[in-house]
C-alpha cells in the first residue's frame, strides 16, 4: 500500500510541460550570456544555468526591478516553466516593485534532470546561494513565494532560515498525500510533508487560495494559515480556482498590501497593527492569533 501510494502522489505531483516552451543557448557575442528564447526582450532581465547538489543544471531567472527593496524566490505551481510564467513576473515586479528570482525544477523546462521532491530542495537551495553569490542579496530581503506544488520547497526552506522577509503560499498543499486523499496523519512515504515544516517557520506568512479551487481544496489553505506561527492576514478569493487566482483584482492589491507592510516589519520590534499580522502566542497571554476562520 506505501509504494503504490508513494507512487502515486509523485506522479500527481510532477507534470512538466512536454515539450518545454522555451530552450537556453549561449549569446553570438562573447559566448558567455546565457540567453532564453521566447523571453521578452528586457535588459533587467539575467538567465542562469545553475548547478546543483544532485548533478543537476537547472535554468533561473532574476527580473531586476532598479528600486527592489526585495526580492521574491518563486516556485512555481504543476505543469508549468518559465516560459509560461514570464508575463505574471512582469506584472508582479511592476507593481510590488521587487526583483523576482524564478526557477524549473529539475526536468522542467530545460532544466537537466528528472522531477523528485529530493530535487526540487536541492534546485530552490541552489537557486538561493545563487541569490547571495550573484547578487548580494541577504536573508532579511528575500521573499519566498509558493504556488501549489511549489509550497514543498519554499516551506522546506522557510523552516531553515528564520531570517528570511516572509512567506507566501499560494494555492498551497497540506502534504502529496493530503490532496489525493482525506487522512489526517502524515505517513512516512508521504511527499512535501508541508503541514509539518510550516511549524518550524518563523517569518510572516500570507497565505492566498480559491474558495473554489477543485485541485487543492480550500481546507488546505486554511489549515496551513491555522497553523502558521507568524499570521498575515489571508486572501480567501470567492470563486477563485486553482490556475486563475492572478485574473482577481484582489490579488495583486492584497500582495501589494503585504510587500509594503514588510517594509514596516522590524525583527527586532514588529508593530502588528500596522503590517496586518496577528498577535502571536509569545505576544499574548490569551493566544489571540489562534482566531481561526471558519471552515
Amino acid at each position: 500500500m506505501g509504494n503504490v501510494t508513494s507512487t502515486v502522489a509523485s506522479k500527481f505531483a510532477f507534470f512538466p510541460p512536454d515539450p518545454p516552451t522555451y530552450d537556453v543557448y549561449k549569446s553570438d557575442e562573447d559566448g558567455k550570456t546565457v540567453m532564453m528564447s521566447g523571453l521578452t526582450a528586457d535588459k533587467n532581465v539575467n538567465v542562469h544555468l545553475i548547478d546543483t547538489k544532485a548533478g543537476n543544471r537547472i535554468v533561473a531567472t532574476f527580473w531586476r526591478h532598479p528600486a527592489g527593496r526585495f526580492t521574491i524566490l518563486y516556485s512555481h505551481g504543476n505543469a508549468a516553466d518559465l516560459g509560461q510564467m514570464q508575463e505574471l513576473f512582469i506584472e508582479l515586479r511592476a507593481h510590488l516593485r521587487v526583483n523576482i528570482m524564478s526557477y524549473d525544477y529539475s526536468g522542467y523546462g530545460a532544466s537537466s534532470g528528472k522531477p523528485s521532491e529530493l530535487n526540487t530542495y536541492y534546485d530552490i537551495e541552489a537557486v538561493y546561494n545563487s541569490l547571495k553569490t550573484e547578487y548580494g542579496i541577504k536573508q532579511e530581503d528575500v521573499i519566498l513565494y509558493g504556488q501549489s506544488v511549489g509550497s514543498g520547497p519554499t516551506l522546506h526552506l522557510a523552516s531553515r532560515f528564520p531570517r528570511l522577509r516572509a512567506v507566501v503560499l499560494h494555492s498551497a498543499i497540506l502534504s502529496g498525500i493530503r490532496v489525493l486523499y482525506n487522512v489526517k496523519v502524515t505517513f512516512w512515504f508521504d511527499i512535501f510533508k508541508n503541514v509539518d515544516k510550516i511549524r518550524n517557520v518563523s517569518c510572516p506568512v500570507l497565505v492566498i487560495h480559491g474558495t473554489n479551487d477543485d485541485i487543492v481544496d480550500l481546507s488546505h489553505g486554511k489549515r496551513l494559515w491555522e497553523l502558521a506561527r507568524e499570521k498575515y492576514d489571508p486572501l480567501w478569493i470567492k470563486g477563485g480556482g486553482h490556475c486563475n487566482l492572478e485574473t482577481y483584482p484582489e490579488y495583486i492589491k492584497h500582495l501589494k498590501k503585504f510587500v509594503n507592510a514588510m517594509e514596516k516589519l522590524s525583527f527586532s520590534k514588529r508593530n502588528r497593527a500596522d503590517t496586518g499580522l496577528a498577535p502571536s502566542v509569545t505576544d499574548s497571554k490569551h493566544n489571540r492569533c489562534l482566531r481561526f476562520p471558519k471552515k
